[in-house]
């Protein structure tokens, strides 16, 4: 029979009173209960003999037997030893009574719930940068094997100078985990996992239940309400997805004004679809810290993402073999300005880094021009060969710091822009420049690109987010596929802010107008397309559609492809004279394009005609292997898991 507990009846942290007197634990003297949760309890206690204000953390339950006590005592010391500056440093690991405890010195700090009774109401920023502190201290103990297990309000510790520390990791466990088996008792935990992949299983369950509480955390602060009106965080979760029905969301009415990023990132955390949900204290982190950099800026904003990486990597890699072409380039002295840019526009990275030098140098003064330049044939006239040369000389060659799985994916994407830009040159209305139509389709797709080049891994998380999930297996039969984010939500949740305002934010530093930059922001896909004040806006219209046609191909199933063509063709059906048919030969003629090869096909003199012509097939976009390349998931969904 297990012995009772310290105290039998104590209260919530925010308003637990000091008992009558302290109550004795060994050689401590217990004063306060700081928190509890089914699983765990803090108290605040003096120790005589060191003289000092210490907190002892313990399970709830005593163990069951010799061996579990013996497990909690190896899993907390093990948890102990780690070393780093946002977990707290434990003092001692011990048993009295057949009660395990461990002691952390109060002068860390006081607990989170103590310290918001105290200072409620706080700044978004300040409050996110306590949760990133928190997630800095958890990632590193999760890459070393270790989970909380019993994440809490009061297992967060700050001091006045806003250091946060987590505290009592693995305090909760009580024998009963799989490392807790009588076949592991005397192996290493390390040995042990690589012998059962059970123990890796049961290690990655835990950190995701870490990171589930820490999202139930954020919303705590941003709120200022319990989530789900439970102050237990593991009550919480039972009540949510897998287990309960329960969904939470961060309500529209809080303390302090909340950013749609913020609030994106926090819904995601605690997404009732567990796909969407983070699976890395790392991406977690990512995500928020994207949004301080972002919210921190009086200017500049979600530039200040990339601008690191776009000096020491620069924006995208060049193709293979561009010194070779740069070569050939120089020796076209004389040669027509037209032939020369199409040789450029072969490379996409040579092509931007002679947009940027160019608008560039306009902005600075070195070169006069009439307003931004939007063509490599302006480019060149403007710098000349030598400038082209010194261009391609300054490129980082391919793949640039990627691996090869990185690569493939960036050359995947490559070839969807290269694909919407054909379209784009093929519908652009008679009268408009073939490769102005091709460079704004292209610059719709700059922060695509810089972000599949620059965060691979992340742009490959809001791919993931963006498709739909089949329904759980409980469902009855009928039951519709649960629906992906938009790609507006899952940058914010993935990066913090979404991929066109960085890429908006890139060409501003590149000295393109706002006009470009108008043009490059594609057309709002839940707002029907009117007419058009100016040029620049049927170049956006144009460009517009021909990647909402690429992303038909990309993003949906088969069964749902035709039916998301048609409703573009409606949608630009007035402004740009769009039909059924004009839009598939469209497609044909750009997949066979690139098919050709990865330049801008031989100058197309005129848009596409619109003469009459049967529909083809989805079979005729998805058998090609130009189409197959753009990205797998056409043929059929990816295996990979969605969740990062």
């Amino acid at each position: 029979m297990a012995a009772p507990l310290p105290l039998t009846t104590p209260v919530p942290a925010a308003a637990a009173p000091r008992p009558a007197g302290p109550r004795a634990f060994g050689r401590f003297q217990l004063t306060q209960l700081l928190g509890k949760s089914d699983s765990t309890m803090l108290w605040l206690a003096s120790d005589p003999r060191a003289g000092q204000e210490v907190m002892l953390s313990m399970p709830r339950i005593q163990p069951a037997n010799e061996f579990a006590l013996e497990v909690w005592q190896r899993n907390v010391r093990k948890a102990a030893r780690l070393n780093h500056p946002h977990l707290a440093h434990v003092i001692e690991v011990g048993v009295h009574e057949h009660w395990p405890y461990l002691v952390v010195d109060r002068a860390l700090g006081v607990t989170l719930a103590e310290w918001l009774v105290a200072h409620p109401n706080n700044p978004a920023l300040e409050t996110v940068g306590w949760l990133c502190q928190v997630l800095e201290g958890l990632a590193f103990a999760h890459e070393a094997g270790v989970t909380h297990g019993d994440f809490q309000l009061h297992h967060v510790l700050i001091n006045e100078h806003g250091t946060v520390r987590v505290m009592a990791l693995s305090c909760s466990s009580d024998g009963t985990a799989p490392e807790a088996t009588a076949s592991h008792a005397h192996r290493s935990p390390m040995a042990a996992m690589a012998l059962d992949p059970s123990l890796l299983r049961a290690q990655r369950a835990g950190a995701e239940r870490d990171l589930v509480a820490c999202g139930l955390l954020l919303h705590l602060l941003l709120s200022g309400l319990s989530p789900l009106n439970e102050s237990d965080f593991s009550q919480a979760m039972v009540r949510m997805p897998p287990f309960g029905r329960d969904v939470l969301r961060l309500p529209w009415t809080t303390p302090q004004p909340i950013s749609e990023t913020l609030r994106v990132i926090a819904n995601r955390a605690v997404a009732s679809q567990e796909r969407q949900r983070y699976l890395s204290g790392r991406t977690f982190l990512r995500a928020l810290r994207g949004w301080i950099e972002v919210e921190g800026q009086d200017n500049g904003g979600p530039l200040v993402l990339l601008l690191d990486r776009l000096r020491t990597v620069g924006h995208l890699p060049a193709l293979p073999g561009v010194g070779a072409r740069v070569a050939r380039l120089a020796a076209m002295e004389g040669q027509h300005t037209d032939a020369i840019a199409e040789q450029i526009l072969q490379d996409m990275a040579l092509s931007f880094e002679l947009l940027r030098q160019v608008n560039s140098a306009q902005v600075s003064g070195e070169l006069m021009g009439g307003g931004p330049v939007l063509t490599v044939r302006r480019a060149v006239a403007l710098l000349g060969l030598n400038g082209v040369r010194l261009c391609g000389n300054g490129l980082r060659a391919w793949p640039g710091p990627l691996n090869e799985s990185a690569a493939a994916a960036m050359e995947r994407t490559m070839d969807r822009v290269r694909l919407a830009g054909h379209v784009a040159q093929l519908l652009r209305p008679a009268g408009f420049d073939g490769e102005m139509a091709y460079l704004i389709c292209v610059l719709q797709n700059l922060g695509r690109l810089l972000v599949q080049y620059h965060f691979a891994d992340e742009a490959e998380q809001v791919r993931q987010l963006m498709r739909p999930a089949p329904p759980p297996q409980s469902s009855e039969p009928g039951t519709p596929e649960l629906p992906g984010m938009t790609e507006a939500m899952a940058s914010l949740a993935v990066l913090g802010t979404d991929i066109e305002s960085l890429g908006a934010a890139v060409a501003r530093h590149w000295g393109l107008g706002e006009e470009v930059q108008h043009m490059m922001r594609r057309l709002p896909s839940n707002r029907p397309v009117r007419s058009a004040d100016s040029d620049g806006d049927i170049l956006r219209a144009t460009a517009s559609a021909a990647n909402e046609t690429v992303d038909v191909l990309t993003y949906l199933p088969q069964s749902k492809m035709s039916q998301a063509l048609a409703h573009v063709t409606q949608r630009y059906a007035r402004l740009l004279e769009l039909e059924p048919t004009t839009l598939a030969r469209a497609l044909q003629r750009a997949r066979d394009m690139l098919r050709a090869g990865p330049a801008v096909a031989a100058p197309v003199s005129a848009p596409v005609s619109r003469a009459q012509e049967p529909m083809p097939t989805r079979e005729a976009f998805a058998s090609s292997a130009a189409t197959e390349r753009l990205d797998p998931a056409i043929s059929a969904p990816p295996a990979v898991n969605p969740r990062a």
